[in-house]
């Protein structure tokens, strides 16, 4: 890409955001070539009086600007007390335009807190599906929470039947934990490969949102996403394989390359998720770090280590340590101004729990057995000084009250996390893929026992598909690992590999 190139990509992918001039002409009636509300319906981030509903225009989803040719399109939206829509609680009109890919993002405010509402949108002769959405518990209400977690919705390596269970599933909320599409071209086919990617690696604004149109139209993610609201993050596959804030993978493409590629894979996530839509200029610098509390029981923070990391160290594998640099001082992996920011959290946050909405592993685990230490570099075992500096945060602020949520490894895990004195501080909960991986096994096929006795830490593992549901009732924190015994072909029931518990101030984690 010529820097020319690049800087007329970047002034084309600077935002018009959320606000639309009044002088743009808004068709009140438009005719659409087909069901424009075919990528479903979704809701996020809430709070006490408010949440954001989200719907995207897109006729002909896989087509340039789905279908919509341009237009400028007046949708109307209503929350309801009921399914019905009889007792209509707030309702108004908003824009769909193709510089946001025709999404519309609503930010329902004056609701009651702790409450569950109904909402759909209207275009002309069409309506959309009904959704779910639920605001949080006020600043002092104990009410209990049903979380859901799922990371790693890889299109050709299985079905989401998981999406189908969860959405018939009693929860309160869903944190997706990144890798929400998968940016390659298509794989070679195969009888386990139930689907393939419609087109080849993705690198444009219209190819990522092409992409997530693509994964949008799986039937049971449209469920999951209109059961109840979703608070949501990144990995890298929502951009580039392993990158790390302006390094691709293999370091294939200049910074100025990956800024543009950035600012695009950025640009799309913002539109297609059910989040407040900042004003921005530049997409390719949008922080999404941000905290969610419920009631006086728990606190997340979702946290972004992609945006600002330096890049892995020895050549971004498994490799043995110590090597090049490592362990070098001031390597960054969620970047200065977020471990403040997460600090400041932990340290004045009054919930019972603190909560890690986390991309990668925040262990380190040896996958080598013997004297060799071979770590990821890719996790924060690759980045061992900020690593520590997090892990000594939650001992300071919250021992054995906070949890790390975690996706990307696609298996299930079970972690103490431990300071460097080897004392417990924090459990881990590893959630396994949607999708990726494919139909798995009962266990990762690389920790054997002879590993396994290295990393006392570790509690459990299991390499199935499926998903986390989280209890949290008081001081007990209960996972139940849920999972499908495949994903190469449809239909399969869900199964529960696993229970555990946590007691609020205690170390140690019992299985159920």
């Amino acid at each position: 890409m010529q820097r020319r190139d690049f800087l007329r990509d970047a002034a084309r992918l600077a935002a018009l955001a959320s606000v639309v001039p009044n002088d743009w002409r808004v068709v009140l009636r438009p005719r659409f070539a087909d069901d424009p509300f075919s990528l479903g319906v979704a809701s996020g981030d809430p709070t006490p009086g408010s949440a954001i509903i989200w719907t995207r225009l897109a006729p002909r989803p896989l087509e340039p600007d789905g279908g919509m040719s341009g237009q400028r399109v007046a949708v109307s939206w209503q929350v309801a007390d009921d399914e019905q829509f009889t007792k209509v609680v707030k309702q108004g009109r908003a824009t769909a335009a193709p510089e946001l890919a025709n999404s519309i993002h609503v930010d329902v405010t004056g609701l009651d807190s702790d409450r569950w509402y109904y909402y759909r949108f209207t275009a002309m002769d069409a309506v959309s599906p009904v959704g779910m959405l639920r605001t949080t518990p006020a600043a002092l209400s104990p009410t209990p929470l049903r979380l859901g977690v799922v990371s790693c919705n890889h299109w050709e390596q299985g079905l989401y039947t998981a999406y189908g269970h969860l959405s018939r599933d009693e929860v309160d909320l869903v944190t997706h934990l990144g890798d929400y599409i998968y940016e390659y071209g298509p794989a070679t086919p195969a009888p386990n490969r139930p689907r393939l990617h419609s087109s080849t690696e993705i690198r444009t604004l219209d190819h990522y949102r092409a992409r997530y149109a693509e994964y949008k139209s799986d039937r049971n993610f449209q469920a999951a996403h209109a059961r109840c609201p979703w608070v949501v993050t990144w990995d890298d596959h929502e951009v580039d394989n392993n990158y790390a804030n302006l390094h691709g993978e293999n370091d294939m493409e200049s910074e100025e390359q990956m800024r543009a590629r950035r600012a695009a894979a950025y640009q799309a996530w913002w539109e297609h998720q059910p989040v407040r839509v900042p004003r921005a200029r530049d997409w390719a610098e949008l922080n999404i770090t941000r905290s969610l509390e419920w009631g006086d029981l728990a606190c997340l923070y979702m946290i972004d280590t992609r945006q600002y990391r330096d890049n892995q160290a020895c050549g971004d594998g498994v490799d043995k340590v110590p090597c090049e640099d490592w362990d070098a001082k001031g390597r960054q992996f969620m970047g200065a101004r977020d471990e403040r920011w997460l600090e400041q959290g932990l340290r004045t946050s009054r919930q019972k729990w603190q909560v890690l909405g986390n991309q990668t592993i925040i262990v380190s685990s040896d996958s080598q057995a013997g004297a060799d230490r071979n770590l990821s570099m890719d996790s924060w075992s690759g980045y061992p000084e900020a690593q520590k500096r997090v892990v000594d945060l939650l001992g300071r602020h919250a021992a054995n009250r906070s949890v790390v949520l975690t996706g990307d490894n696609h298996a299930n895990w079970v972690h103490e996390v431990r300071n460097d004195k080897g004392a417990q501080v924090a459990t881990e909960f590893v959630g396994t893929s949607i999708s990726s991986g494919g139909d798995g096994g009962e266990r990762s096929g690389w920790f054997t026992d002879a590993i396994a006795a290295e990393n006392p830490h570790v509690k459990w593992n299991n390499n199935r598909r499926g998903y986390l549901r989280c209890e949290v009732i008081g001081d007990t924190w209960r996972t139940e690992f849920k999972t499908v015994p495949f994903v190469s072909r449809p239909d399969a029931p869900v199964e529960v590999a696993g229970k555990w518990r946590i007691m609020r101030g205690k170390a140690g984690i019992e299985r159920e």
